[in-house]
Protein backbone atom coordinates (compact mmCIF):
# COMPACT_ATOMS: atom_id res chain seq x y z
CA UNK A 1 0.00 0.00 0.00
CA UNK A 2 1.10 3.45 -1.11
CA UNK A 3 0.79 6.32 1.38
CA UNK A 4 0.98 9.91 0.42
CA UNK A 5 0.55 12.90 2.88
CA UNK A 6 0.25 17.13 2.13
CA UNK A 7 -2.29 19.73 2.81
CA UNK A 8 -5.53 19.97 0.69
CA UNK A 9 -5.82 22.35 -2.25
CA UNK A 10 -8.10 23.56 -4.72
CA UNK A 11 -7.95 22.06 -8.20
CA UNK A 12 -9.25 23.25 -11.43
CA UNK A 13 -12.75 22.08 -10.41
CA UNK A 14 -13.56 20.14 -12.99
CA UNK A 15 -14.78 17.40 -10.73
CA UNK A 16 -16.41 19.22 -8.57
CA UNK A 17 -18.48 20.79 -11.43
CA UNK A 18 -19.20 17.14 -11.83
CA UNK A 19 -20.81 16.82 -8.42
CA UNK A 20 -17.54 15.35 -6.95
CA UNK A 21 -15.62 17.83 -5.47
CA UNK A 22 -12.07 16.39 -4.86
CA UNK A 23 -8.88 17.88 -2.22
CA UNK A 24 -5.64 17.32 -4.19
CA UNK A 25 -2.16 16.97 -2.57
CA UNK A 26 1.18 16.75 -4.62
CA UNK A 27 2.03 13.29 -6.22
CA UNK A 28 5.84 13.23 -5.64
CA UNK A 29 8.08 11.43 -7.64
CA UNK A 30 5.87 9.05 -7.58
CA UNK A 31 5.04 7.44 -11.37
CA UNK A 32 1.42 5.93 -10.34
CA UNK A 33 -1.15 6.91 -12.49
CA UNK A 34 -5.18 5.87 -12.73
CA UNK A 35 -8.35 5.66 -10.88
CA UNK A 36 -8.00 3.81 -7.13
CA UNK A 37 -9.94 2.71 -4.41
CA UNK A 38 -8.37 3.89 -0.92
CA UNK A 39 -8.77 5.95 2.22
CA UNK A 40 -8.06 9.42 3.42
CA UNK A 41 -7.77 10.59 6.97
CA UNK A 42 -8.06 14.43 7.64
CA UNK A 43 -8.99 15.81 10.81
CA UNK A 44 -8.52 12.57 12.88
CA UNK A 45 -10.91 10.94 10.88
CA UNK A 46 -11.17 8.56 7.83
CA UNK A 47 -13.11 8.23 4.67
CA UNK A 48 -13.47 5.50 1.83
CA UNK A 49 -12.38 7.47 -1.17
CA UNK A 50 -11.69 7.08 -5.09
CA UNK A 51 -8.62 8.70 -5.88
CA UNK A 52 -7.10 9.57 -9.23
CA UNK A 53 -3.41 9.32 -9.97
CA UNK A 54 -2.78 12.23 -12.43
CA UNK A 55 0.55 11.73 -13.43
CA UNK A 56 0.34 14.65 -16.23
CA UNK A 57 -0.52 17.32 -13.00
CA UNK A 58 1.62 15.79 -10.98
CA UNK A 59 -1.30 15.36 -8.03
CA UNK A 60 -3.24 12.68 -6.32
CA UNK A 61 -7.22 14.00 -6.38
CA UNK A 62 -9.58 12.34 -4.00
CA UNK A 63 -13.25 11.87 -3.53
CA UNK A 64 -14.21 11.38 0.01
CA UNK A 65 -17.04 9.39 0.20
CA UNK A 66 -19.74 10.41 2.69
CA UNK A 67 -17.92 13.72 3.87
CA UNK A 68 -19.49 17.34 3.68
CA UNK A 69 -17.48 19.96 4.67
CA UNK A 70 -14.22 22.01 3.71
CA UNK A 71 -11.01 20.10 3.21
CA UNK A 72 -8.84 23.16 1.32
CA UNK A 73 -5.70 23.88 3.69
CA UNK A 74 -6.13 20.29 5.96
CA UNK A 75 -3.58 17.96 6.27
CA UNK A 76 -4.02 14.66 4.42
CA UNK A 77 -2.90 11.52 4.41
CA UNK A 78 -4.12 9.18 1.38
CA UNK A 79 -3.62 5.42 1.28
CA UNK A 80 -3.93 3.54 -2.23
CA UNK A 81 -5.42 0.66 -2.21
CA UNK A 82 -6.99 -1.40 -5.34
CA UNK A 83 -6.44 -0.17 -8.97
CA UNK A 84 -9.79 0.28 -10.75
CA UNK A 85 -8.34 1.44 -13.79
CA UNK A 86 -5.98 3.15 -16.30
CA UNK A 87 -6.47 6.75 -16.40
CA UNK A 88 -7.82 7.47 -19.54
CA UNK A 89 -9.65 10.50 -21.84
CA UNK A 90 -13.34 11.10 -22.42
CA UNK A 91 -15.46 12.42 -25.31
CA UNK A 92 -17.57 14.66 -22.92
CA UNK A 93 -18.20 15.21 -19.53
CA UNK A 94 -21.86 13.00 -19.30
CA UNK A 95 -18.99 10.09 -20.17
CA UNK A 96 -16.84 11.37 -17.35
CA UNK A 97 -19.43 11.62 -14.89
CA UNK A 98 -20.22 7.85 -15.67
CA UNK A 99 -17.13 6.47 -15.20
CA UNK A 100 -16.52 8.30 -12.22
CA UNK A 101 -20.44 7.35 -11.15
CA UNK A 102 -19.13 3.50 -11.25
CA UNK A 103 -15.62 4.43 -9.71
CA UNK A 104 -17.30 5.44 -6.52
CA UNK A 105 -20.00 2.31 -6.85
CA UNK A 106 -17.10 0.04 -7.08
CA UNK A 107 -14.98 2.08 -3.90
CA UNK A 108 -18.47 1.01 -2.17
CA UNK A 109 -18.55 -1.94 -3.24
CA UNK A 110 -14.91 -2.82 -1.84
CA UNK A 111 -15.19 -0.87 1.32
CA UNK A 112 -13.48 -1.63 3.91
CA UNK A 113 -11.28 -4.04 1.88
CA UNK A 114 -10.24 -1.39 -0.19
CA UNK A 115 -7.21 -0.88 1.90
CA UNK A 116 -6.01 -4.68 2.67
Amino acid sequence: MKVFSGVAQRGEGRAGSLGFPTANIPLGESVLSGVYAGRVEVKGKRYDAAIFADQNRGILEAYLLDFWGELYGQEMTIELGEKLRDAKSFANDDELRAAITADVERVRALAPAATR
